[in-house]
């Protein structure tokens, strides 16, 4: 019986603290926890968007609890933000701006008629000022309000609509995400 004790308490310290750590994939530290206005978010799970055998960038998913459903995720009407930080130099402005589109592309399964002039002022977000290596994108949303895009700490666009919020975190929570890897590390599976 003390040996059972032992063992769980054991594991719900390492699961307490693997839960509240931050982790660092390619380089790039995803912080435990983020925060925008008066809202924190913890760290569900990280991954790196890769291509071909390019290290493209880093990404953290945040959410007011952990979860593994990614549709459920991206339809919630709840806060929620992905930290995108860029890890190649063979990503810039132009290759980022088509990527997003493809992106919705997949998410929206090809229907992006209903959401196109919010998809091109989002993905002129990335046209603003060119694109390097270690640039951080935080995209939050938040209910009423809608997504927020950052570039290095500065708001640089805001999005409303809970529909462009889904079809935005659909690019890598969908059925059909960019990156089915990416997608179960952002998941936590």
């Amino acid at each position: 019986m003390k040996t059972k004790l032992i063992a769980l308490l054991t594991f719900s310290f390492s699961y307490f603290l693997t839960s509240q750590a931050q982790v660092t994939l390619n380089g790039i530290t995803l912080p435990a926890k983020i925060k925008q206005e008066t809202t924190e978010l913890v760290l569900n799970g990280g991954g790196i968007r890769t291509k071909i055998f390019f290290k493209l960038y880093t990404a953290g998913l945040y959410l007011p609890a952990k979860s593994k459903n990614g549709n459920e995720i991206a339809a919630a009407d709840k806060p929620t933000a992905i930290r995108l930080t860029i890890t190649s130099g063979m990503v810039d402005s132009e290759k980022m701006s088509e990527a997003i589109k493809e992106g919705f592309g997949k998410s929206m399964k090809g229907n992006t008629a209903p959401l196109k002039t919010q998809i091109d002022n989002f993905v002129g977000t990335f046209k603003k000022e060119e694109l390097k290596e270690g640039d951080t994108f935080e995209l939050w949303y938040f209910p009423g309000t809608g997504v927020k895009a950052f570039k290095n700490g500065k708001l640089q666009t805001t999005i409303p609509g809970l529909d462009f919020k889904k079809a935005l975190f659909g690019i890598w929570l969908s059925d059909d995400p960019v990156d089915s890897d990416l997608k179960e590390g952002l998941l936590g599976l």
